[in-house]
């Protein structure tokens, strides 16, 4: 988790929501992702179907068998479907998501919609600081949003009074 919140630095200096995967199988990583959906134009770009993604490519197959993956955000339900169908045994994430969470934040797609393959879960794993990141993301994300209106209202009416 220590990488993944090392890797949500990298996602917030380019823009993106701060949410890092990693894919570990026999105690090495096998796959590295952050968040890049703005970036790459891609609503699929999520951090763990990258790290998934990449795994995949390392290894040289889409199935993850007895790999544990890592996010510092409670997987959506694209992500845990997902991590489903690469066979991850373990999934662990740091925060909770009650408005997007698939596995207990909003609804458990393992325990619900239970499949032919159902991931042990972690939760809670360094809960505080990956919060303290995201909460710190979207205040200044904010921010520059207020500042960018009133830039806009600024040049508006200057242009308008002309």
């Amino acid at each position: 988790m220590e990488l993944c919140l090392d890797l949500v630095k990298i996602a917030q200096r380019i823009g993106e929501v701060p949410i890092a995967s990693i894919v570990v199988l026999d105690d090495k990583i096998v796959g590295i992702g952050i968040n890049m959906p703005i970036n790459l134009k891609d609503p699929t770009a999520h951090a763990e179907v990258l790290a998934i993604r990449d795994a995949g490519h390392r290894i040289g197959n889409y199935r993850l068998i007895n790999s544990t993956i890592y996010a510092t955000l409670e997987p959506c339900t694209m992500c845990a479907g997902s991590i489903i169908h690469a066979r991850c045994k373990r999934v662990v994430f740091g925060a909770g998501d009650p408005k997007t969470g698939a596995i207990g934040g909003r609804f458990n797609l393992f325990r619900d919609f239970p499949m032919n393959h159902i991931p042990q879960v972690t939760k809670g794993v360094r809960e505080e600081k990956v919060r303290e990141e995201l909460l710190k993301y979207f205040k200044k994300r904010r921010e520059v949003q207020k500042s960018q209106k009133r830039l806009l209202r600024a040049a508006t009416q200057l242009y308008s009074e002309k």
